[in-house]
This record gives structure tokens, sequence and C-alpha cells, in this order.
């Protein structure tokens, strides 16, 4: 059966080191997806995130970092299924950088489906939420979710 990916790019006008760093930092995320984590991001640390608008807390076991370049991490979907998950950062001439995210492991099913379209809506989110935050200081995720609650 045909495994789905979900796909996410986006240009954001800062450096890699910048962008790598608020990924693996946690008080940089904390300022655009996660609430809180278990520590930084290391390759093969088990870390937990929980997010603010959500009762749950997310294992998140790092797989291979590449310092301003790469990072991969492994997490279960509702149904228990281990997903992966690559960041890969491309610098670009003008010192901005190309953010692309894939998310993989479920099947082309009717549930593989309904996660596919909302994983690609979450990460979308994720990159404009990262991009807000880096590039103008705006927590674009504060009060986003609240009618979710």
């Amino acid at each position: 059966m045909q495994t789905l990916e979900v796909k996410a790019a986006l240009q954001i006008a800062k450096p890699a080191s910048v962008i790598f760093e608020a990924v693996v930092n946690p008080e940089h995320m904390k300022n655009y997806f996660i609430s809180k984590s278990s520590g930084r991001m290391e390759e093969g640390k088990t870390l937990v995130w929980q997010f603010p608008e959500f009762e749950f807390e997310a294992p998140v076991r790092v797989g291979k970092i590449e310092q301003d370049k790469y990072i991969s991490f492994a997490w279960d979907g509702d149904d228990g299924k281990e997903l992966s998950v690559e960041i890969t950062l491309t610098p670009q001439p003008d010192h901005s950088t190309v953010v692309r995210i894939s998310e993989i492991g479920m099947e082309n099913t009717e549930a593989g489906i309904a996660w596919l379209v909302g994983n690609t809506e979450g990460w979308a989110n994720f990159l404009a939420c990262m991009k807000a935050w880096l590039e103008y200081g705006i927590h674009l995720r504060k009060g986003a979710f609240d009618f979710m609650k």
C-alpha cells in the first residue's frame, strides 16, 4: 500500500543558523509552536512536547541532526503509528533560508488521507508562525486555536 507524505515549504528572511536554533531550542520554539519541552533537540534524545492549545503531551524521538542544515525526529500519530519528520534548511543568496518539512508514515486509507490534510495544514501553520515570529516578533499562534478547546 502507498505511504502518504506531507510536504510544506516557506522562505524565511533569516540565515539558516537562526532558523536551526529556533527549532532545536525550546526557549525559541515556544514562541511559535510548543508551550514546553523537556529539553533541547539533540541526536538520540527523547523529549516531551506540550502545546498551549491542547491537553496532551507528544513524545518526540530525535533522529539525525546536522547543524544549520537538517533536523529529523519521529513521533506517534493518533493511531500509535510512528511518523517521521524531516526539516531541511536551504540557505539562499540573499541570506534567507528555504525551510522544507516532510512527514511520512500513514497509509493511503481514509484515515491516512484525513491525516494528510490535517498535518499539511499543521505544518503550513508551523512555518507561517515561525516566519511571523522570526521576521517580525509576532506571536501568530497565540489565541489561534482557542476555538478548539
